[in-house]
């Protein structure tokens, strides 16, 4: 019997070999942090006060599905009061230096599955702009912006499948300004009020599903295009970053922002930040982005993913970001960053929350 044999070009092995180099002289430059053990079994949720040095697992009280159902892309908030999380039928609150882990829970009276924080309270909406608002130190959750969908269809009159099939503007992400004013990404329009949503104006067109951020009196939003800033309040709005690809993130860091752009030509995800207002934008972050030999394999289909920067927090004094391997911190403003050690758990990403020294890490595991 002739024996067959598969012969690989010889391009494609130094590439593999490179690569391979390349990751292993990467991390051979960082020094893991060493990590506490585990308080409990869940592994739902994980907090940190010491900047990701140790670890306590407070999954203890949330319903045992979510370590396989996971929680909704922004169904989880952390702010001076704790962490929020809402699913399933319920909505749920940890206090943030709670010495045990302990979870108050209430039965959420719709079926709104995204929470973010406001100036008065916590709002909750779908996608369809179905809102929902619990006011600080109640236990009440109140509709508001009845007539958001009314406003939004008259002065936006693009067709699209949502305005179709339910005559509605899909609504991606809501911001409330701490001068009470709000702001919705809905469809390819930025709706703002400036009237508790008695009425609403057009104030950007063409940015996509945009996610929102302020500091200082000054707002800055992701864009298909880029990243966008405004200095009064929302009512216009300038690029500041359009060649770097789409804005996927932004956040408040101390002294200014950071973003993240996915560029489509790579496929990569990078991370830049400001410290004059979002004027102008630094990249930082070299250490994690994926090889030029990765990419490549990536795209001649020999790499089926790429392990993308999805997320960046200030945490006291780190920045930390997460990719779908792993959390890793900087505490030089992004110059180094060094891999931080989590329990062990199974992992296809991780969803940050920070307020102040506190961070929460939860594994994805579901939608």
């Amino acid at each position: 019997m002739k024996k067959s044999f598969v012969f690989i070009p010889a391009v494609l092995l130094v590439l593999i070999l490179l690569n391979s180099f390349v990751l292993k002289e990467k991390e051979a430059k960082k020094k893991p942090v060493k990590v506490g053990k585990s308080a409990g079994t869940a592994h739902i949720i994980f907090r940190s006060t010491d900047g990701g040095q140790t670890w306590q697992d407070i999954s203890e009280g949330l319903p045992e599905k979510l370590q396989k159902e996971g929680v909704w892309r922004d169904g989880v908030f952390a702010n001076d009061h704790g962490i929020y999380l809402r699913a399933g039928n319920g909505f749920y609150h940890s206090e943030p230096n709670a010495a045990t882990s302990f979870w108050t829970q209430e039965n959420f009276p719709g079926r709104q599955r995204n929470i973010t924080p406001g100036r008065d309270g916590i709002f909750a909406y779908d996608f369809r702009g179905q809102f929902l608002q619990k006011a600080n130190g109640t236990g009440n959750w109140s509709p508001v912006y009845g007539d958001f969908q009314h406003q939004a269809m008259r002065i936006d009159t693009t067709t699209d499948w949502m305005t179709r099939n339910y005559h509605e503007k899909i609504v991606h992400n809501v911001f409330e300004t701490r001068e009470g004013t709000v702001l919705v990404s809905s469809n390819n329009v930025l709706f703002r009020s400036a009237n508790k949503g008695k009425t609403w104006e057009p104030v950007h067109a063409g940015g996509g599903a945009m996610k929102l951020t302020a500091s200082d009196g000054v707002l800055v939003a992701t864009s298909k295009e880029g990243i966008l800033r405004s200095t009064d309040d929302g009512q216009n709005w300038e690029y500041v970053i359009r060649e770097e690809g789409a804005g996927i993130a932004v956040e408040r860091i101390d002294g200014g922002f950071a973003a993240i752009l996915n560029n489509p030509e790579t496929q990569t995800n990078s991370v830049h930040i400001s410290l004059n207002g979002g004027e102008t934008w630094t990249a930082i972050g070299d250490d994690l982005l994926p090889s030029w030999g990765s990419v490549f394999m990536k795209r001649i289909g020999l790499l089926q993913s790429l392990p993308s920067i999805s997320s960046i927090k200030q945490v006291g004094k780190y920045l930390v970001c997460s990719r779908a391997d792993g959390i890793f911190r900087s505490a030089d403003r992004g110059k180094t960053w060094q891999p931080i050690t989590l329990p062990s758990t199974e992992k296809y990403g991780f969803s940050l929350s920070v307020s102040g020294n506190v961070m929460y890490v939860m594994p994805n595991k579901g939608c």
